[in-house]
């Protein structure tokens, strides 16, 4: 497999799944062979556009590829993705991995069945500055995360904890290391039936407590997250791309000094490292970055706030 084409679907050309088939489209050693979508017009307009052709029943095509990018609505991932990894197909989800914590273990199961790579799509963890964040952080005292965007027409499925909100969830889970203790929520749905903005307050067994805030009725865009610990402070804007990480230097003798200031971080796009980073795995037969494990504790964990959220609201 090492030397050979591997055939691409993407199934769900909206919002995000259109730049999954440029990307796929463009990427070396790879043939983007299917645009799935139950749009015909949709899939016709981003095959036209992207390369391969346009098909609105992804069984159509299911003896034709390698590897498949699912980035359909939430409802949809569990069926999509065990119909792929259930023939052997390596997958790669968009997050959230599922809608429930049973419908990720469906997802994993099928993809331990039919021995297939599973990745989920935690697209923030290719974002170069918090890769070129990671190094800094060690063992945190506290976390505070800010996810604000506009109102959109997509995800409106789910709420902003598993739309935006779970991007953060994911990656504290990651950079603490620690299972969570205890949590504190409260949400409200403003203009949606389901809670628009969210905020929740959750304490690791390591002593760490992370404050994270989302919002999807912002009037402008934030994605920042900073952290602080003993004698460190790292701060990362995810829009911009922007690290800044500052460290209390200590000398006998003297006062303590402040250094650091901004980190080098390379210019790439998050998506494209995503899915450089799912083919490899599929051609090398090794996990992902993200693992199906890793999108399912991020599904326990915003599972858990909802539940918090909605037994606030019945007080």
């Amino acid at each position: 497999m090492s030397e050979s084409l591997l055939r691409a679907a993407v199934v769900g050309v909206g919002h995000l799944g259109r730049h999954h088939a440029r990307i796929l489209g463009s990427m070396a050693g790879v043939s983007l062979v299917a645009v799935v979508d139950t749009n015909e017009p949709r899939a016709r307009e981003i095959a036209g556009a992207c390369g391969g052709r346009p098909v609105t029943d992804l069984r159509d095509v299911l003896d034709e590829v390698d590897l498949v990018s699912i980035a359909t609505p939430t409802e949809v991932h569990a069926a999509v993705a065990t119909a792929c990894l259930s023939r052997g197909i390596p997958v790669l989800v968009e997050k959230p991995l599922a809608r429930s914590v049973e419908e990720c273990d469906a997802i994993i199961a099928a993809a331990a069945a039919g021995g297939a790579v599973l990745a989920v799509g935690h697209t923030e963890r290719f974002n170069p500055a918090v890769m070129a964040a990671r190094s800094a952080v060690d063992k945190p005292g506290f976390v505070e995360i800010h996810r604000m965007g506009t109102f959109p027409e997509r995800s409106l499925d789910i709420d902003v904890v598993f739309d935006l909100m779970i991007h953060d969830l994911d990656l504290v889970l990651s950079m603490v290391g620690a299972d969570v203790e205890s949590l504190e929520a409260v949400g409200v749905p403003v203009i949606t039936d389901r809670a628009d903005i969210a905020n929740a307050r959750i304490r690791f067994a390591s002593g760490c407590v992370a404050n994270i805030t989302a919002s999807r009725i912002s009037r402008e865009r934030i994605r920042k997250i900073r952290f602080f610990q003993r004698d460190a402070y790292i701060s990362i804007d995810c829009g911009a791309k922007e690290v800044e990480a500052y460290r209390l230097v200590r000398q006998p003798g003297s006062r303590p000094q402040i250094e650091g200031g901004r980190l080098p971080v390379e210019d790439r796009e998050p998506l494209r490292s995503e899915l450089e980073d799912f083919v490899a795995a599929v051609r090398d037969k090794r996990p992902p970055m993200v693992t199906g494990a890793d999108g399912r504790r991020a599904v326990a964990l915003a599972a858990r706030i909802t539940e918090r959220m909605a037994a606030c609201r019945a007080i």
